[in-house]
């Protein structure tokens, strides 16, 4: 076990599963493979989506506006989503198959209102910390594994501010699934790349 390599297990939640309200295809699928996967970590942390009613993010906050589209906000494009993981509904719960006693930490993100927040490390703003970075320095983790929902956003933007704060990354490709919304996906293997995250 590698005491200084860290599992981030990103936003493996309800809503982001079969049924749910933002459903990633297959995305079911990587909960045995991250509950195998995590056994071998001292350090695992945990994120949720945790938004509020009426975030910026959702299509239905903005009239007119459709599931999917894009918007420009102050700090740049925002994808436009169905209403997903809003605080304390079952949607943002976790998935109930997911199996991790020993994580250490549960990190929600999101939870401001006029920012949306892909990243573990940085709302989409880029400049608003969640603090994680400063976690895993203090208990001497130099690199992180990232596995979750969903490759394309979630997963690719945490492992890229991964990168920017300093640690090593790896994305466990088997333990992700993607959106895939007009090549988002060939595209966050290709930022990833380019910021030297390691696709294992």
């Amino acid at each position: 076990m590698n005491r200084n390599t860290a599992l981030l297990v990103i936003d493996v939640q309800r809503d982001f599963c079969a049924g749910g309200a933002l459903a990633v295809p297959d995305g079911d699928a990587v909960v045995p493979v991250i509950n195998a996967l995590a056994v071998h970590y001292e350090t695992v942390v945990i994120t949720q989506d945790w938004h509020p009613a009426g975030h910026v993010s959702f299509a239905s906050t903005h009239p007119g506006r459709a599931a999917f589209e894009t918007i420009t906000l102050g700090y740049g494009t925002q994808v436009l989503w169905p209403d997903h993981c809003v605080m304390g509904s079952p949607g943002a719960a976790l998935h109930p198959g997911l199996t991790i006693p020993h994580a250490t930490l549960i990190l929600r993100k999101g939870s401001n209102r006029g920012i949306d927040s892909y990243s573990a490390f940085l709302e989409a703003d880029r400049t608003s910390r969640t603090g994680l970075d400063g976690y895993l320095a203090a208990r001497g983790i130099t690199a992180v594994d990232l596995c979750g929902l969903a490759t394309d956003y979630c997963v690719s933007w945490s492992a890229q501010d991964a990168r920017h704060f300093g640690f090593a990354a790896r994305v466990i490709e088997p333990a992700c699934r993607a959106i895939d919304l007009d090549g988002s996906l060939a595209a966050a293997w290709a930022a990833m790349g380019g910021a030297g995250v390691v696709r294992g």
